[in-house]
């Protein structure tokens, strides 16, 4: 017999359990690798519908809607499961290794089992969200934000300004705004239409809050203004002092979206004082404020601030309609034509449009209307409502200026008649005189003070700026302004202005001895023969009058004076002796006057600083001006007095002399000016008029360094002297001032005027800062910038006229070309070509000008128009539309 082998196992029952359901149970071992594949393809379907649903809620949410809690719950339980398939799948490999029998069985068979039923499970769960996924819609309207609606009168002409800053507050990277506007123009209204917009938006933000600034205001008013609407203001808060506040209300901000909304703030308000988290586009929040002043926007951060200005003439009309209502418009006819000129003197400001057409509202007369009007031409501030309505709340403007003498300066303004410009240095020249930009000996220092000053003023909405050179005084600030330099009305002929009037002679003043400021521009006055006894007057304005005769006596009762300006009389020919009794006089302005010659007491005006004689082309002699030791402003540009050698020996006396305007017509005054580097350095604008006998070379005026204006008259020009040419420019041609080539730094103007021997301009490459270009009757001149001479001179292109704001040409019948290619201007306003017959392109491509509706072109015939070759088709397109008739 063989030999028998046998193995004896012994089992017991809970074993051989465990192993009959891993085997017969629901498989979780037989079916893992289908299991396996499987929940690796339904979750790959999973994740692709996740995608859709999370794409239909942020377009939703893009619209502030707000998702459905069901779609969320489902987007939760889709991350979650995806996380724990992810941990699944890691060790799926490492399971099927322990599979054997085909995959019937497992090496390890509790610890397959397991992983087995757990795959099973989240495949049936991954399954069940797929058939849950089938969202028709996954969002809904949100609640609405925490923002209680402020009452609010409807506007006229405030449509577009309104959706301009919502639509800008809105944006997602924009968290702060200011809006910034003179008194009363309408800044508050605007600021609680935009507040109320935010509750028609629903959801976006957590909480809108409405704070009223005005001046001085504490950081714990703001702090408890903000935490009323926090409703954190109990009795806890108001026992903490202000740090502890700022740490609550940060707390307590940071998790919210809001928008905070400060009305008439004066000053930067300072959030992380208060508490109040800096707006970011990551958090979303918003800070928008109203300011008078557009200085406080930058320094709140928001350097674009939008300004609200006046009204235009057809908005302001239908505002002031509105308030005085149909009724009363049409019982006359007459009426509605006074009504007119009523509103025309609020000059678009809502705040006087308001109030002045709810006093009118009740008056039905003709006779009422026409005292309304004769009340408002000659004395505005005596108006129903005017003092207690309209000025006081202007006067707060004034009020925020720190300093006395920019009121000083800022009450000046009103000297001048009503919407007339002034010329900013004008300005400047009277402000020094007068005394108000303090003691310094150099007039650049103190022009640069009056322009800060200027900026001070613009920047709180006090003037506003015209152009380059000119502002403006709203007439309804202007008011205010006569109202305080007449203390409130108690003092009426303090300052007496009645400028662009009608005048024919001085008016009647009950008080000569209390005025100190007199106006009597722009009318029609031709005499002044009485005597009158003003020992405060210091400023007299008598410009652009018909005066002929000016009385000696009338003179010397103003022994204060420090201003007198007869600019524009053209008619005034003679100075009594007597102005040698102003012996306070610092400005004299006799220009565009057929004065003849200086009387001896002139001489005598010991401190005189400014002395205009512009354009007096009657004016015979300047003998003893030497005697005006004092003086440093002196301009004589077009006057029949030229800088000879006699006139040039005399100004060379002048040791404080530092600003000259002059023409000069000998070869020998410019040598002899040329020669005196002091004087050379003084002239600011030069006329070189009638060389003709020898050409004139302009590379001889780059010595005087502050040369600002220069114009060119009937004369021979020589080519460009070669020393000009540049051999070491810097490769960086951007900034010309800091190579070695001879440049006129400071020329802004050039006229070149019946030269007709020259041919090109190549020499304003070396006037990197040019603004003004006018060119008349040069017959020969083909081209303003030759490319061969350009090249040569600098040895590379330099790119002109990078500051040119007007470019003038005039009669120039061989003009073929301005410059050889397409140029930026990124300043340029106007182009007028005039009689330039042969002109045929601009140097223009459709990004050379920025887009502006200022800038405009003028070409005379206006067929030459037709005529022109553009660039491309983008450039024609670009400019057509700024053609427009010829603007001088």
């Amino acid at each position: 017999m063989g030999s028998c082998f046998s193995i004896q196992v012994t089992v017991d029952g809970q074993t051989l359990n465990r192993i009959f359901r891993c085997l017969c149970g629901k498989g979780y071992i037989r079916t893992l690798k289908k299991n396996l594949r499987a929940l690796q393809r339904e979750m790959e379907d999973l994740r692709a519908i996740e995608d859709e649903v999370q794409n239909k809620v942020a377009r939703e949410e893009r619209l502030h809607q707000q998702r459905l809690k069901s779609v969320q719950v489902w987007l939760t339980r889709v991350d979650n499961i995806d996380s724990q398939i992810k941990n699944l799948l890691s060790t799926s490999s490492v399971q099927l290794q322990k599979l054997c029998l085909c995959g019937l069985y497992s090496k390890t068979v509790c610890s397959s089992y397991s992983y087995g039923k757990r795959v099973f499970l989240l495949l049936e769960e991954v399954k069940q969200l797929i058939s849950e996924s089938n969202f028709d819609v996954v969002a809904e309207p949100a609640p609405r934000s925490e923002v209680e609606e402020r009452p609010t009168q409807p506007t006229v002409g405030q449509e577009l300004i309104l959706k301009k800053a919502w639509n800008h507050l809105v944006e997602d990277g924009v968290g702060i705004m200011g809006l910034h506007g003179m008194g009363g123009v309408g800044k508050t209204t605007l600021f609680k239409k935009i507040h109320n917009k935010f509750a028609e938006m629903a959801g976006k933000f957590d909480v809108v809050i409405w704070v009223v600034v005005s001046q001085g205001v504490k950081t714990s008013k703001l702090q408890d203004d903000i935490a009323q609407k926090l409703h954190l203001c109990d009795e806890v808060w108001m026992n903490k002092n202000e740090g502890d506040k700022a740490a609550e209300m940060h707390r307590v901000l940071k998790k919210k979206r809001f928008v905070l909304m400060l009305d008439d703030i004066w000053e930067k308000v300072d959030l992380e004082a208060i508490g109040v988290p800096y707006p970011t586009r990551e958090n979303g929040c918003k800070v928008a404020f109203t300011t008078r002043s557009q200085e406080v926007c930058g320094r709140m951060g928001d350097h674009e601030p939008m300004q609200v200005k006046c009204l235009e003439r057809d908005e302001a009309w239908e505002l002031f309609k509105n308030k005085v209502g149909d009724d009363t418009l049409r019982r006359d006819p007459l009426i509605v034509a006074l009504a007119r000129k009523v509103a025309e003197k609020c000059r678009g400001l809502p705040l006087a449009l308001n109030v002045i057409g709810e006093t009118m509202a009740s008056k039905t007369t003709v006779q009422e209307w026409e005292n309304a009007v004769d009340v408002l031409v000659s004395s505005a501030a005596e108006f129903s409502d005017m003092e207690d309505k309209i000025l006081p709340v202007l006067k707060y403007s004034y009020d925020s200026l720190v300093d006395k003498h920019i009121k000083s300066c800022f009450l000046y303004c009103a000297l001048f008649p009503e919407d007339k410009t002034i010329d900013k240095e004008e300005l400047i020249d009277y402000w020094i005189c007068e005394g108000y930009i303090g003691e310094c000996q150099v007039i650049k220092r103190s022009m640069n003070k009056g322009y800060e000053i200027l900026g001070t003023l613009i920047r709180s909405n006090l003037l506003t700026e015209v152009g380059t050179h000119d502002v403006v005084m709203h007439d309804v600030v202007r008011e205010m302004a006569l109202w305080i330099t007449s203390c409130f009305g108690k003092q009426k002929e303090t300052f007496i202005v009645q400028a662009n009037v009608g005048l024919i002679k001085i008016p009647k003043v009950k008080d000569w001895g209390v005025v100190r400021k007199m106006s009597l521009m722009n009318n029609s006055i031709e005499e002044i023969t009485c005597s009158f006894n003003c020992p405060e007057l210091t400023t007299l304005f008598l410009q652009y009058n018909n005066l002929k005769n000016l009385s000696g006596e009338f003179l010397l009762s103003m022994q204060k004076l420090v201003v007198l300006d007869l600019c524009g009389n053209s008619s005034f020919k003679k100075f009594p002796e007597q102005i040698s009794g102003l012996v306070s006089l610092q400005f004299l302005d006799l220009s565009h006057t057929s004065i003849v010659q200086l009387p001896v007491g002139f001489q005598e005006l010991k401190r005189l600083t400014h002395l205009n004689l512009t354009s007096t082309k009657r004016l015979g002699s300047m003998v003893g001006i030497s005697n005006l030791r004092s003086l440093k402003i002196l301009k004589l540009l077009n006057s029949k007095v030229h800088g000879d050698v006699s006139l040039l020996k005399e100004l060379q006396c002048l040791e404080h002399l530092q600003t000259l305007t002059i023409t000069i017509s000998t070869e020998l005054g410019l040598e002899q000016i040329l020669g005196d580097q002091r004087l050379a350095n003084c002239i600011t604008s030069l006329d070189i008029s009638d060389f003709r006998k020898k050409p004139f070379d302009i590379s001889l005026l780059v010595s005087m360094k502050n040369l600002n204006e220069l114009w060119v008259v009937s004369c021979h020009v020589a080519e460009i002297n070669t020393s000009m040419k540049c051999r070491e420019m810097e490769r960086d041609s951007s900034d010309l001032q800091n190579t070695t080539c001879p440049c006129f730094t400071n020329l802004s103007i050039v006229r070149i005027i019946n030269c007709h021997s020259m041919k090109d301009l190549t020499w304003l490459l070396f006037a990197p800062n040019l603004v003004y270009l006018d060119v008349t009757f040069a017959g020969e001149v083909d081209e303003i910038i030759n490319k061969e001479k350009a090249i040569n001179f600098t040895g590379i292109t330099i790119t002109p006229f990078q500051n040119l704001q007007v470019l003038s040409l005039t009669n120039l019948p061989k003009l073929e070309n301005i410059y050889w290619s397409p140029l930026p201007f990124p300043s340029l306003r106007r182009i007028s070509a005039i009689g330039c017959s042969k002109l045929r392109k601009l140097p223009l491509n459709a990004t050379s000008v920025p887009r502006s509706d200022e800038f405009s072109i003028a070409m005379l015939p206006p067929k030459q128009q037709d005529y022109l070759e553009w660039e491309d088709e983008d450039t024609k397109n670009r400019f057509l539309p700024s053609f427009s008739q010829w603007r001088r």
